[in-house]
């Protein structure tokens, strides 16, 4: 069916059960960002491939709301049909459900699939929309009636994540989650996020795109552990590791007739903005509500989990030089060749790195304009050809069982104009000036966000993306709690912890021209003068264009920044290359006068 006839055919069940419109989030029952295809809802009903946003569709409109990320993209892949896009000022705002209190009248009725949203989201939609006194029916699943062939849940194996890699075992992971549990009284805890199952069992996956996480619920009890999943997906070695940690294999449908069943007299802890709503309403004891410990306890990287990342960070450097060099000599030949083409050419050196698993995301490889659609994934049959002009965005990163890696670099493939050069320097510089600040304990990622726009709004320019994500270990790419944002979100509102991994990613997007975004991972830890200070430490490794800087706008101090970083990253990768690379990257790695 095109997008239309889909449109036209849940229009016919929404009449069928007296709905007025229904909401279609695009997360899965677990409130992943990204989701395996059986859960890829608003992608069938709309055709909108990004990882943010929500569909709404009435008997006679239908709309996807999306931020600044994707208002290119959006606008493209919904063309062709009546599927409306609308811009999303506030990317942490319910602003569709204004649009349908303005659409809709009193006594009408919203329908939700009551799995793919949290408990704290089902409660915020009732109120908000109680108040033009519209119901929220959540107990539906409208999708499913329409979608005949949708894919069966995934069977890949599971695999142990080995604590030589982890740095700390299932049992004292366990341990600290348990602890946590004590401190508030409960007798059990429910992981419903990926991720948090995956960094507690010590376990990966491959369920979801890029993501090594794996399909299933965890029930931590007081001495014993419950893992609700397709026992066909365990092998029989995990199997038994599992149980010589006391964490029984039980099957993932099985979960909520579990729940209905609990004892009145327990007390399970949910963290209701993670928990669906539909398992959330199926549990029948007391329900103490709390985040998840295990977010925050993963967030914090250990000291063998930042070794690791180091050393991961200067494979996936020379990784890099190896792909950029082969870019070089193809231009310098006269050969031209796509941006898929190039994405895939970065993957392969990457597969070439001991321990690589995969892409950490679909390769962001912008030529030209498409560099201006920040969340562009070049297409196999529509990419644009590259050639020996002009500036190319490429934003990717690898999976190893050693860590994850995220990296973007805006290179010039000809001598950029001076406006270009403006904007590139100002965005390094408030890259720069976030991963040398010092700031006390308890600071958050919104108070030091304004560090890295501080010289585009000199310009009067700006980005509508926050400025870095947390980043998982052998996880996923974006990872809660801790960011940075100049939005009111977990992201912004987290306090910067030792140990967290975060991406710094400022950017300047003109849109139909070009696109420009630097992004290294910076590390916290504790500052090694001030007590009770801290700072970053940058452990991405690989060179800056200078072709792309203005100098006279660099300051001392920058160029100092800039020349140690070059040779931080010479020290690390050139061992790891061969000639002619080397030779080519130590030009590369170049200071600054």
């Amino acid at each position: 069916m095109s997008i239309n006839e889909k449109i036209s055919a849940l229009r016919d069940a929404m009449r069928s059960h007296g709905f007025d419109a229904v909401i279609i989030s695009g997360s899965d029952p677990h409130q992943s960002e990204y989701v395996a295809d059986c859960w890829q809802d608003r992608r069938w009903i709309s055709g909108f491939t990004g990882s943010a946003g929500i569909v709404v569709i009435t008997l006679d409109q239908a709309g996807l709301w999306t931020d600044s990320r994707y208002f290119l993209q959006a606008e493209e892949e919904l063309s062709d049909s009546e599927m409306v896009m609308h811009k999303q000022i506030n990317q942490f705002e319910p602003e569709h459900l204004l649009w349908i209190k303005n659409q809709l009248q009193s006594g009408a009725k919203v329908a939700i699939d009551g799995k793919d949203f949290s408990r704290s989201q089902v409660l915020s939609m009732q109120k908000n929309l109680g108040e033009a006194d519209i119901n929220l029916v959540y107990h539906t699943d409208p999708i499913s009636e329409i979608w005949l062939d949708r894919p069966s849940l995934p069977d890949n194996p599971i695999y142990e994540h080995a604590v030589m890699y982890a740095g700390e075992s299932r049992a004292d992971k366990l341990h600290r989650i348990r602890r946590k549990m004590d401190e508030l009284g409960a007798d059990f805890i429910l992981l419903s996020a990926l991720d948090d199952i995956a960094w507690t069992l010590n376990l990966r996956g491959s369920d979801v795109e890029c993501n090594p996480v794996f399909i299933s619920y965890l029930l931590i009890g007081k001495n014993r552990a419950s893992l609700y999943v397709d026992k066909i997906k365990v092998p029989a070695n995990v199997a038994k590791s599992l149980a010589a940690d006391e964490v029984e294999i039980k099957a993932y449908t099985d979960l909520i007739s579990d729940f209905n069943q609990l004892p009145e007299m327990y007390k399970m802890m949910v963290d209701p903005q993670i928990c669906n709503n539909a398992v959330y309403s199926a549990i029948n004891c007391k329900i103490l509500e709390a985040p998840s410990p295990a977010k925050y306890f993963k967030a914090e990287k250990n000291d063998t989990e930042i070794s690791h990342i180091k050393h991961v960070m200067a494979k996936d450097g020379a990784a890099l030089a190896n792909a950029f060099y082969w870019l070089e000599q193809q231009l310098d030949s006269g050969k031209t060749f796509t941006e898929f083409e190039f994405s895939e050419k970065i993957n392969q050196f990457r597969s070439e790195q001991p321990l690589h698993i995969g892409e950490s995301f679909s390769s962001i490889i912008g030529y030209q304009s498409n560099g201006a659609v920040i969340h562009y994934r070049p297409d196999e049959q529509k990419s644009k050809t590259i050639s020996k002009e002009g500036i190319l965005l490429c934003d990717s990163g690898g999976q190893y069982l050693d860590g994850t890696t995220d990296i973007t670099r805006t290179i010039a493939l000809s001598p950029p104009s001076q406006e270009q050069k403006s904007a590139f320097t100002a965005v390094l510089r408030g890259m720069i000036a976030l991963g040398k600040s010092i700031f006390p304990e308890g600071t958050t990622g919104g108070q030091l966000d304004i560090l890295a726009r501080q010289f585009l709004w000199q310009q009067g320019l700006n980005y509508g993306h926050g400025t870095g994500h947390g980043v998982g270990f052998f996880l996923n790419v974006h990872e809660p709690p801790q960011g940075f944002t100049a939005g009111y979100s977990e992201r912004s509102k987290t306090v910067q912890k030792p140990g967290m991994l975060t991406s710094n990613e400022p950017g300047f997007y003109k849109d139909g021209q070009y696109g420009i975004r630097i992004e290294n991972l910076i590390v916290a830890k504790k500052h090694p003068k001030y007590e009770n200070f801290l700072c970053f430490e940058d452990v991405t490794l690989y060179p800056i264009d200078i072709s792309m800087i203005d100098e006279n706008a660099m300051t001392a101090s920058d160029k100092a920044w800039l020349n140690q970083y070059h040779q931080k990253c010479f020290n690390a990768i050139e061992p790891l290359l061969s000639e002619p690379v080397k030779s080519w990257f130590k030009w590369k790695c170049r200071p600054m006068n």
